[in-house]
């Protein structure tokens, strides 16, 4: 499949962010200790290989940070050292991630001037409390307002929500991904809390105050969430941290890491919909579902979980999952052979 557009990432983390929010490293979470420079974005630059052969987008995305927090004249120097890249490119852009609270009018100005056509907004929750629990330091309105007015500069917006915080519940998760879906993204990104070495979060875990949010959990809610915004037609652009070394090697001490876990919530709500499928087909001695291309091993499931499972609630002896021409995401039944 050609992808929607090629991102090149740009890490500055914590540059800017003026909050320590509790389950928060950057330098852990993106493998990279050192934020990125003007100098070192150029250096990147110049070792990109070419990518126009293919006609598709190309945008340079600074990630990590509250980009739009940091000195107006850092924010200058960072865009100015991308222009090579946007004018190397018949459809470049830039994207950058920031904090609902670090966004007005002027802002907006700046980045448009500079060809930023993407804000990414770290909206983690939409209820006050699961905010002043996690240390924010902004509130579910910030969010709103700076969502409408990014919309209203006619840029794309990307929403990250986090699941599993303090004090959220899954109904409270629920409830954050309507109020996002209200807000009219063109993307969302959800987070899964994981516990962090060398973070507040940590230390409430060790101590007690803080009950993790396990894979399991976060797979069953994210497998929700993820019908909700595809019944939106809303695109999830992201499920669970990007696995790093660091993070697989031990930082992540806790909570709803796993380098996979996507796949483990797409095959999820796989598991569920086959449910439905079939119902009325029990004690069938084959059955052979068929699921878009690239998808098998996800109905399938790790290990055959979701195979197996299947056989037994439905006292199906052999159930197979094969490649068919239908739409991602939408399971057919190809064959059923030899009812008992």
């Amino acid at each position: 499949m050609t992808p929607k557009r090629h991102v090149i990432p740009v890490f500055v983390p914590h540059l800017g962010c003026p909050n320590d929010c509790v389950f928060c490293n950057q330098r852990r979470i993106s493998g990279q200790a050192a934020p990125a420079t003007a100098e070192t974005v150029r250096k990147m630059l110049e070792n990109l290989p070419d990518m126009r052969s293919d006609g598709v987008p190309v945008q340079l995305a600074f990630y990590g940070g509250s980009f739009t927090a940091i000195p107006i004249a850092a924010q200058e120097e960072l865009l100015k050292a991308a222009e090579p890249f946007l004018s190397r490119y018949e459809k470049a852009s830039i994207r950058i991630s920031t904090r609902p609270d670090c966004i007005g009018e002027e802002t907006l100005r700046r980045l448009v001037r500079h060809g930023v056509q993407t804000v990414e907004l770290g909206a983690q929750s939409m209820c006050d409390d699961v905010l002043r629990a996690s240390g924010r330091g902004h509130s579910a309105q910030d969010t709103a307002a700076a969502a409408r007015l990014i919309k209203e500069f006619g840029l794309e917006l990307i929403l990250q929500m986090m699941t599993g915080l303090p004090e959220d519940t899954p109904e409270k998760s629920v409830l954050t991904a309507k109020k996002l879906l209200a807000l009219s993204p063109d993307g969302v990104r959800i987070y899964p809390t994981v516990v962090i070495r060398d973070t507040r979060l940590y230390d409430m875990w060790l101590g007690g105050t803080y009950k993790e949010h396990t894979v399991e959990d976060a797979v069953s809610l994210c497998a929700v969430l993820y019908e909700l915004f595809e019944k939106a037609d809303v695109p999830i652009i992201r499920l669970g941290l990007n696995p790093t070394e660091e993070l697989s090697g031990g930082a992540a001490a806790a909570g709803a890491y796993h380098p996979a876990f996507g796949e483990l919530v797409y095959s999820r709500v796989y598991l569920k919909r086959a449910r439905i499928l079939l119902k009325g087909k029990e004690n069938t001695q084959k059955v052979t579902l068929g699921v878009s291309q690239g998808r098998v091993s996800v109905m399938t499931g790790h290990k055959r979980y979701n195979a197996e499972a299947l056989q037994r609630e439905f006292g199906i002896a052999q159930i197979s999952v094969a490649a068919a021409n239908v739409k991602p995401g939408e399971i057919v039944i190809m064959r059923i052979e030899n009812t008992l």
